[in-house]
């Protein structure tokens, strides 16, 4: 049995980490940056390491400062949470030569699986169909360009390590690439924001399915051969590949096909001795499945497998990692049906720009069969270095349409004050009938669901009646075809203080101002005073919460003024740059 174990995490994972450590009697460690000293992780640990530095890479990205951490507080055990370091190899090994136990796979195992590239080949050689792809390395324009014409467009660029939709590039079209130059971009892009994310620059390309479900199968196995699957996911509402509502069982799967990936995710994990919690993630489409890749870690989404099963993987992780053999009952059918909504510091009327601030309030009606995970406390600050979810709310319910139910009416009476969040694009998707119908795409909510968002009027008092949701203080009706047509479809969250719309207003004497769409940190500023730019030309990025912003120029004209620079923190609104539109100075001459 582990004695301390310290949690190489922040915010909600490693809230529940410390939480489940207590409750086995095992002894928990916090690190925290600086941004994060007051965070609910640091006050629920026993115990807490600090990491000078703000910056992912400064803390929770360095490996040897976590290592050293984990040895000077008496810890025999390490547990990554998800993101970060979860699934670096490099990282466990470290673990692993200090003599500590990692709460995961071995790194061997995470070398094979964790590379997504070393993972389809697994796959492959177990007979398990995969997306063609393409090992992209240290980014290849032409090589990607090939791909892209031997297999069709469009293509996905993908990190090789590290998840959660970071460092996803779409590459739309051959003839938006003939030159190479968007090619060229769209990696650079991708690299960037997985060398920030996960200490590593490695990407690799797939073939972009367009109608695609992403199901995914929870395997657990522990150090004496016992090796389960434990049903399946629906993770295909999604933004910018990142997930925003998850649910187990998948809707609609036919029992032959739930069989087969079970199956392949079995032999896939069983090829290299998996021990721990892991998912195998599938793409299907027109009643085919293809492997996309395996998570080495605990999935964000993992709740509700333990509401259906009536499991605690937290707790098998422990106990496995100390050498208990598994306690689940692998035969278990799933009990009814659970859903989960991630609440995110993300304003959806701003194309979900990240929103980070003092979160003044947090709170939900309680249900039988809801649960709220959340790193995060009324009156925190959530900073913008690092990832923007804020909670996960799960409901269950002995069936889907009673769970959905129960969704909508505890979404309905959630508040989040302060700060924008993804509340009311979550109160859209429970209010659609298109989900009520199960089944969608993993496009279907950037397709459907995120032109409303931003474009939906603002309806008559009267129609306030009809189904709709409150987003930004405003009464937006559902479109009559997006209806459920079933009781508890109209949802009024019950918050409207989220956050303020950023108008630019008209910029003094003709010039052009950039503001700084959102709380961020400079990351790049592309031109200087003086210099020649095009319309469209991007002069420099911002970037909060994981995501990066480029800040581009809507005239062409000469640069006038440059007010910050890189590593700067700046605020919504702030004047970043200014542009004079070409002829300014002669028409005022």
């Amino acid at each position: 049995m582990l004695t301390t174990v310290l949690v190489a995490n922040r915010g909600e994972i490693a809230a529940r980490i410390v939480r489940t450590c207590a409750e086995l009697g095992i002894r928990s460690v916090a690190v925290y940056s600086d941004a994060d000293a007051k965070s609910l992780h640091v006050r629920l640990a026993d115990d807490a390491v600090r990491l000078p530095g703000v910056t992912a890479r400064e803390t929770y990205l360095d490996a040897e400062r976590i290592v050293a951490a984990a040895m000077s507080s008496g810890a025999d055990a390490v547990h990554p949470g998800y993101g970060f370091l979860s699934e670096n190899a490099s990282f466990a090994a470290a673990v692993e030569s200090a003599g500590l136990t990692f709460v995961g796979p071995s790194a061997e195992v995470i070398a094979t699986l964790g590379d997504k590239v070393s993972a389809r080949a697994s796959a492959t050689a177990e007979g398990v169909p995969v997306v063609p792809g393409i090992d992209l390395g240290d980014g290849d324009p032409g090589g990607l360009r090939r791909f892209g014409g031997e297999h069709g467009w469009p293509v996905l660029i993908k990190p090789a390590r590290g998840g959660g939709g970071v460092g996803m590039r779409v590459v739309a079209a051959p003839h938006d690439v003939a030159t190479g130059v968007e090619i060229a971009a769209a990696l650079e892009a991708a690299r960037a924001e997985a060398g920030a994310a996960f200490g590593d620059r490695t990407v690799y390309a797939e073939r972009y399915l367009s109608s695609a479900r992403h199901i995914e199968v929870q395997v657990v196995g522990d150090r004496h051969g016992r090796l389960v699957a434990l049903g399946d996911r629906d993770c295909s509402v999604q933004r910018r590949h990142q997930k925003l509502v998850e649910e187990a069982p998948a809707p609609g799967m036919d029992a032959a096909l739930r069989e087969a990936m079970a199956d392949a995710a079995l032999r896939v994990a069983r090829r290299v001795g998996y021990v721990g919690a892991g998912t195998v993630e599938f793409l299907v489409q027109d009643g085919a499945f293809y492997f996309l890749e395996m998570n080495t870690r605990i999935q964000v989404e993992h709740p509700v497998t333990e509401a259906v099963l009536g499991v605690d993987l937290l707790r098998e992780q422990l106990l496995v990692a100390g050498g208990e053999p598994l306690s689940i009952d692998a035969e278990s059918a799933p009990r009814g049906h659970a859903i989960e909504c991630r609440i995110n510091a993300e304003d959806p009327a701003r194309g979900f720009l990240p929103a980070p601030g003092t979160l003044e309030r947090l709170s939900m009606p309680w249900r039988p069969g809801v649960r709220l995970d959340t790193g995060y406390e009324s009156g925190d600050e959530v900073p913008a270095h690092y990832d923007s979810l804020l909670a996960k709310l799960i409901v269950w319910g002995p069936t889907r349409e009673i769970a959905l139910h129960r969704l909508r009416e505890v979404l309905g009476g959630t508040v989040v004050e302060g700060i924008a969040s993804t509340l009311p694009a979550l109160c859209v998707v429970a209010a659609h009938r298109d989900f009520a119908a199960g089944g969608v795409s993993t496009r279907w909510f950037e397709q459907v669901v995120s032109p409303t968002l931003r474009t939906a009027p603002t309806p008559a008092p009267e129609a306030e009646a009809a189904p709709g949701v409150w987003i930004a203080g405003r009464f937006h009706r559902l479109p009559a075809a997006s209806r459920t047509g079933v009781p508890g479809a109209r949802i009024r969250p019950r918050s409207s203080r989220l956050g303020t719309s950023l108008t630019t207003a008209e910029p003094p004497a003709g010039a052009h101002q950039v503001l700084s769409p959102m709380r961020a940190t400079v990351t790049a500023i592309a031109v200087e005073p003086g210099e020649g730019v095009s319309a469209g030309q991007v002069l420099g990025a911002v970037e909060a919460m994981k995501m990066e912003h480029p800040l581009t120029s809507l005239t062409a004209g000469r640069v006038v003024a440059v007010h910050v620079t890189v590593g700067q923190l700046v605020s919504a609104g702030d004047v970043l740059l200014v542009v004079e539109p070409e002829g300014a100075t002669d028409a005022g001459s």
